[in-house]
């Protein structure tokens, strides 16, 4: 089989990276970090579980992705957060493929909200692009939901296991982060020429609630598909409205 090069982009990620480094040992021939400047062990930890470290400054996600692949000794690359794990029977599917040049190889997550797994919510499946050809494929996206994009005909194929991804710790973790993406996204809004309308401030995080606690069947995962869902909704009506506040210099 082809040589894999496993990607990993962190900035502070020491709680996470003890645990995801080890998971990829035995199925990639080379682990390559880059660090934002992490402040915390990461980097010490990573260095010492094997992985190559480079640090760089924060450019983005899919700037710091793709920085990563170029760095990698292996044309195939197995792109992996700091906060996921690849289950045996993942690990096990990576090592038996014969891996095709035209081929992107996609991975199902279960997601981790402060200890339970997450079965619904729209959380779950969530088949993720992961495995690639450098040659075939890139990191696009300005600031959040960075994205894979195919440069020739590719065909994806669904692996078989799991990827554990610890996304959230606690209920601050998740404020934090909820603060952080609806600041992202309304900048790639504002860059995108979106406006916030009535009907997004509004109606938008209401019907994201329908959708995640009822239609997705978010009541199934119990207190946390509540939370889930009413933070979801709440997300949307923060990034309309930092979007409005960015929209208030150009006016008059």
């Amino acid at each position: 089989m082809p040589k894999i090069s496993a990607v990993i982009i962190t900035k502070n990620e020491a709680v996470n990276i003890v645990r995801c480094l080890p998971s990829l040992q035995a199925v990639v021939d080379e682990i390559v970090v880059i660090d934002a400047f992490s402040t915390d062990e990461t980097v010490k930890i990573a260095r010492e579980l094997g992985a190559k470290v480079v640090q760089t400054k924060w450019e983005g996600y899919s700037q710091n992705k793709n920085y990563g692949n170029q760095l990698a000794k292996h044309d195939w690359i197995l792109s992996i957060d700091a906060d996921e794990v690849l289950s045996p029977e993942l690990a096990h599917s990576i090592r038996a493929l014969k891996l095709e040049e035209n081929h992107l190889y996609s991975i199902n997550r279960l997601n981790n909200y402060c200890g339970q797994w997450i079965k619904y919510c729209s959380w779950h499946p969530d088949w993720n692009n992961r495995l690639f050809h450098r040659k075939t494929a890139k990191w696009k996206g300005d600031f959040v939901h960075e994205k894979l994009t195919f440069l020739s005909v590719t065909k994806i194929v669904r692996l078989e296991g799991l990827l554990y991804h610890y996304s959230y710790q606690n209920s601050a973790d998740h404020w934090q982060r909820i603060e952080r993406y609806a600041q992202l996204s309304a900048q790639q809004l504002f860059q995108d020429g979106k406006k916030a309308t009535f009907i997004k401030l509004w109606l938008a995080p209401f019907a994201r609630f329908i959708r995640t606690y009822f239609i997705k069947m978010g009541f199934l995962d119990g207190k946390a598909g509540w939370t889930i869902s009413v933070r979801t909704g709440y997300l949307v009506r923060r990034k309309y409205q930092l979007l409005k506040a960015l929209e208030m210099p150009t006016k008059g």
